[in-house]
């Protein structure tokens, strides 16, 4: 890429500008496009990012991290590159990282969808020479249904197992998809309890003006609570935990675009399997490549190689790049990753 991006043991490094974007080791300068934890680490010596994720990013890194913030579109002049953040449409604040220099434009997106979400600003079109795209879901078997449809199952599995006397325990990520969850359910049907990993990034998204429905955090609840009317959201990692215990006798869904695998369900033991996904999946790849226009495609995390290929053979200059990112894992690790 002109040797202006490349990638060195620390990650994406701009070498005009003097920063990395989401480097994965401690450096000087780290342009951060969202606040989950395989595109960000503590140490650095600043960070900049967009203002919508600047809260996320401080429970992150810590309160002594030095961090500066742009509004979405905000220009931001680095030794003579031009640096702006535009909606990913991921998680909150989530943001592309459009780079300006000597007349052409890069943009790294980190990671997208482009499905609506109310917990988040959409996905904005950047027009671009290079595009540095995520694949966590680069195949043609992965295609999301509509989002109001998969929160409509969850409700109904919800209310069926009231009836059935059941706690609903739903394994999702606790920092975007458990909050996308909560924004879009039907909180009438009774009440809804958190895991902690889960509570605190709720917090954040109220502080800062996202509408999500009263929760309480489960280890909070008195003594004897009923726990067959309500919904429990947890972390992937909860699903062998002792914590499950309190709820008595429960089933568990999981939310999660490996849902679209037929066995990962049974693989995992879980009862109901809810594809909802933070991530674009084939279409929507598709669709995000081709409205920047690029010229030039790197395509980094999950099923890069594929997608890479796909490009090349339908005319679209495109590379596979090795990167640390790893997006939304399988249900084993993804509570690890995206805690």
């Amino acid at each position: 890429m002109d040797n202006l991006l490349q990638l060195n043991p620390n990650g994406l490094y701009w070498t005009a500008g003097d920063f990395y974007i989401d480097p994965w080791n401690a450096v000087d300068r780290a342009v951060i496009t969202h606040a989950h934890a395989d595109h960000l680490c503590a140490g650095s010596k600043s960070y900049l990012c967009a203002r919508p994720g600047e809260a996320l990013l401080r429970a992150r890194v810590g309160p002594e991290a030095v961090i500066e913030s742009l509004a979405y579109g905000e220009a931001r002049t680095i030794n003579g590159v031009g640096v702006s953040f535009h909606p990913a449409g991921h998680i909150l604040g989530s943001a592309q990282v459009r780079i300006e220099y000597q007349g052409r434009v890069w943009v790294v997106s980190g990671d997208y969808k482009l499905a609506h979400d109310p917990t988040c600003a959409a996905f904005e079109t950047v027009s671009c020479y290079t595009f540095v795209t995520e694949s966590t879901f680069g195949l043609p078997i992965f295609r999301w249904p509509e989002p109001g449809e998969t929160l409509g199952e969850i409700n109904a599995w919800w209310r069926a197992n009231q009836q059935a006397g059941k706690a609903s325990v739903l394994f999702t990520y606790p920092l975007g998809k458990a909050q996308r969850v909560l924004a879009g359910i039907d909180s009438a049907i009774g009440p809804i309890y958190t895991h902690g990993s889960v509570e605190q990034f709720n917090s954040i998204y109220r502080d800062s003006g996202i509408a999500l429905p009263a929760t309480q955090y489960a280890r909070s609840a008195p003594p004897k609570t009923d726990w067959t009317s309500a919904l429990i959201l947890a972390p992937p990692m909860a699903k062998t935990s002792p914590w499950l215990r309190q709820f008595g006798d429960f089933s568990t869904g999981m939310a999660s675009g490996w849902m679209r695998i037929r066995g990962t369900r049974r693989r995992r033991s879980i009862d109901r399997g809810f594809v909802l996904s933070d991530h674009a999946d084939w279409s929507a790849l598709l669709s995000a490549i081709r409205g920047t226009g690029a010229e030039r495609v790197w395509v980094t995390h999950g099923y890069r190689a594929p997608l890479a290929r796909w490009l090349t053979e339908n005319g679209v200059n495109a590379d596979a790049i090795d990167t640390r990112f790893e997006g939304e894992q399988d249900a084993e690790v993804a509570g690890e990753v995206e805690a």
